[in-house]
């Protein structure tokens, strides 16, 4: 008699349940099959190659693991078992993740911009106000720099985020400002020759805009005057050293003096 009744509950509860376990492995398959449509779609889509494929790996990643989420919340519902507890159980444990992932997920977040709205790409030199360097990875969590003498820093997305950025490869030209200074007694008309000469004739000095030499400072013991020229941006360097040097030697050439801090002491005999 006992087995029959047990019998009797366990086919009562296999028809109660049968139902609902069959619809929930249903809704199992046919959920993991659209989310790993979806993920892939988000990678492979020609609808979405504008975005940089970083972001598009993160947001298959992170959409994923919300579908997911969804998805055995909605079986665990099918099946009578109570969420509400479930539900808030998740929520405090994603709290609790996000604090203790806090540093990672500002980074993160500072990933996602970069890639999203590209202040810089890999290439471009950048000066932050920590660091300096050519922009060689960029990945979702940091970015990597290496540097004119061959070190390669790993930079923090969040830090990147949070800092001044001078992009020194955003654009094709650069200017180059030079100073020079010479002593008071030399022509100033003849130093502004000098100068605009030497631009001139430098290949890698671009013609427009004009370059551009005046006085700009009476100085202690110098007049001080600016050069300034346009070049491109990958000649920067060189046109930056060869106009120093050509100066230089122009200047002694010209008999144009540059003159060194000086200071006259005056002693009067004390009685």
């Amino acid at each position: 008699m006992d087995t029959q009744k047990i019998l009797d509950f366990l086919f009562e509860l296999f028809a109660s349940l049968g139902l609902k376990i069959i619809a929930a492995v249903i809704i199992l398959f046919v959920g993991s099959k659209l989310i790993k449509f979806i993920k892939k779609w988000i990678k492979t889509s020609s609808k979405l190659e504008k975005i940089d494929m970083g972001v598009r790996t993160f947001l298959g990643s992170f959409l994923g693991i919300t579908l997911y989420a969804i998805l055995f919340i909605t079986i665990a519902m099918v099946l009578g078992i109570p969420t509400t507890s479930f539900v808030t159980a998740l929520a405090s444990c994603g709290v609790a993740i996000g604090l203790a992932l806090q540093g990672a997920l500002g980074n993160l977040a500072g990933g996602l911009m970069i890639l999203i709205f590209k202040p810089f790409k890999v290439g471009d030199y950048i000066d932050t106000s920590s660091t300096s360097g050519t922009v060689t990875n960029i990945t979702i969590m940091y970015t990597v720099l290496t540097t004119p003498d061959n070190k390669v820093i790993t930079v923090p997305n969040g830090i990147l985020t949070n800092s001044v950025i001078e992009n020194y490869s955003a654009s094709d030209e650069r200017r180059v400002d030079l100073t020079f200074a010479t002593g008071y007694e030399c022509d100033i008309e003849k130093v502004k020759e000098i100068l605009l000469s030497v631009a001139n004739k430098n290949e890698k000095v671009i013609k427009e805009p004009v370059p551009f030499a005046r006085l700009v400072r009476h100085g202690d013991n110098s007049l001080e005057y600016t050069l300034r020229v346009w070049c491109k941006a990958s000649d920067y360097w060189d046109v930056n050293f060869d106009l120093i040097e050509t100066v230089k030697k122009e200047f002694d050439l010209n008999n144009i003096s540059i003159p060194y801090p000086q200071m006259d002491i005056h002693i009067d005999n004390v009685k």
